[in-house]
């Protein structure tokens, strides 16, 4: 198989379809889970190969919970993934996210442009269901950034990431 890890996240986004239409697989039980299935579903937001499902399970659970306590649920859960993640990429990654700043990013205090642009890339993946990783690791590469910092950011994205999932799970 030439592309695996492409094939494997488009098995992911079928399976999602099916959950969404077929009731096969919600043996995962997570839906009977209520609002930690919630949480759980935004922990699942942020990785790529199960952002899918999550958006399936979010727009499901949409019409039977609050928005704002399944938003804010969710979106806790999605933090807890985004910091492993950062964490996970600030050690272990270090040295290579330094060459990358080095070779490509070459933010210094008059760049404001490129760490603003970074700063926009990263922030529009976070808010969508696309992988958190890509935007994690671009948060990462801003060196400056603590992790205190990150956490506000990365909370009210995918806050209103799950929000946006959430009023379109009501409406749908």
């Amino acid at each position: 198989m030439k592309y695996p890890k492409f094939t494997l996240l488009g098995l992911t986004y079928v399976l999602a379809i099916i959950i969404f239409y077929g009731n096969i697989f919600l043996p995962f039980r997570i839906l009977s889970l209520g609002y930690v299935g919630i949480f759980i579903a935004g922990i699942l937001y942020s990785y790529g190969f199960t952002s899918g499902p999550a958006v399936v399970l979010l727009l499901l659970l949409a019409k039977e919970k609050n928005i704002l306590l399944a938003g804010f649920l969710g979106a806790l859960g999605a933090l807890i993934a985004d910091l492993t993640i950062f964490r996970f990429i600030k050690i272990s990654f270090k040295d290579e996210i330094s060459l990358l700043q080095k070779r490509f990013f070459k933010i210094n205090k008059t760049d404001f442009l490129k760490k603003y642009f970074i700063l926009l890339i990263a922030s529009f993946i976070i808010i969508s269901p696309l992988p958190d990783e890509i935007g994690v690791t671009l948060l990462a590469s801003l060196t400056k950034i603590s992790t205190k910092v990150f956490l506000i950011i990365s909370y009210l994205l995918n806050t209103l990431g799950i929000f946006i999932i959430l009023i379109l799970g009501n409406i749908i």
